[in-house]
C-alpha cells in the first residue's frame, strides 16, 4: 500500500511539473496557482502539499530542466566527443527552442521584480550547468583527453558557443525560435571545441 501512495505521489508530482512549465511558458510568471492546478487536474490544496509556494515551484520546473540536460554528462563511457555532442544537442534543444526562448524571457523579465528569485533559479539552472560541465571538463583534462587549463573558464566558453547569437535573434524575434534545433551545428561546435582544447603533442 505505501509503495503505491509513493508512486501516485510520484505520478502527481510530474504532473504538476508539467503542468506549472506549460502554465509559466504561456502566462510567464505571472501565472497562478489556481491556473496551475486546474491544468494539472489536482486540488489546489494538493498543489501547496507538492510546493508551499509559486517561487518554490518555479525554481524545481528549472531545476529538473536542467537536470534532464545533464543527464549526458554522468556517462562513464570516457567517450568524450559522443557525451559532449549528446549534451551540446540537448542543452541547444533546451535553451534554444521555442519553450526555451519563452522561459528565457520569463526568466529575465522578473528578475528585476523578483531578485532573490532570480537568484535562486540562476543556482538550479544556468549555475548548475556551469559548475557540471566544469567538473566534466576537468575530469578530461585531468585524464589528458583535454588540454589541462581552467576548467570553470573552459565551460564557460563551451557554453557561450552553444547559444550564440541564435539566442539574441530569437529573443529579438528577427528568427523564428523552431520547436526543435538542428544537430548538425551542436556537432560542428563541439569538434571546434575539442581543437581547440587538443591536448599538447
Amino acid at each position: 500500500m505505501t509503495h503505491r501512495s509513493e508512486a501516485l505521489s510520484k505520478s502527481t508530482r510530474e504532473r504538476v511539473l508539467e503542468a506549472a512549465k506549460e502554465a509559466f511558458l504561456s502566462k510567464g510568471y505571472s501565472a497562478s496557482m489556481d491556473s496551475i492546478a486546474s491544468r494539472a487536474l489536482v486540488a489546489k490544496q494538493t498543489l501547496y502539499n507538492q510546493f508551499s509556494s509559486k517561487e518554490m515551484l518555479f525554481r524545481e520546473v528549472v531545476r529538473v530542466a536542467t537536470e534532464g540536460i545533464l543527464v549526458a554528462l554522468d556517462s562513464n563511457s570516457n567517450d568524450l566527443r559522443s557525451d559532449l555532442i549528446r549534451f551540446a544537442k540537448d542543452y541547444r534543444n533546451a535553451t534554444l527552442s521555442y519553450s526555451g526562448i519563452a522561459m528565457f524571457r520569463t526568466l529575465t523579465s522578473e528578475a528585476q521584480r523578483f531578485p532573490i528569485l532570480a537568484s535562486a533559479v540562476y543556482a538550479v539552472g544556468p549555475g548548475q550547468t556551469l559548475r557540471q560541465v566544469g567538473l566534466f571538463i576537468d575530469k578530461h583534462m585531468r585524464a589528458g583527453r583535454l588540454r589541462r587549463d581552467d576548467p570553470n573558464l573552459a565551460s564557460e566558453i563551451l557554453l557561450g558557443m552553444l547559444v550564440g547569437v541564435d539566442r539574441t535573434r530569437y529573443l529579438l524575434g528577427v528568427e523564428e525560435a523552431p520547436s526543435t534545433v538542428s544537430d548538425t551545428k551542436s556537432t560542428f561546435i563541439i569538434d571546434n571545441f575539442l581543437r581547440a582544447y587538443a591536448p599538447a603533442l
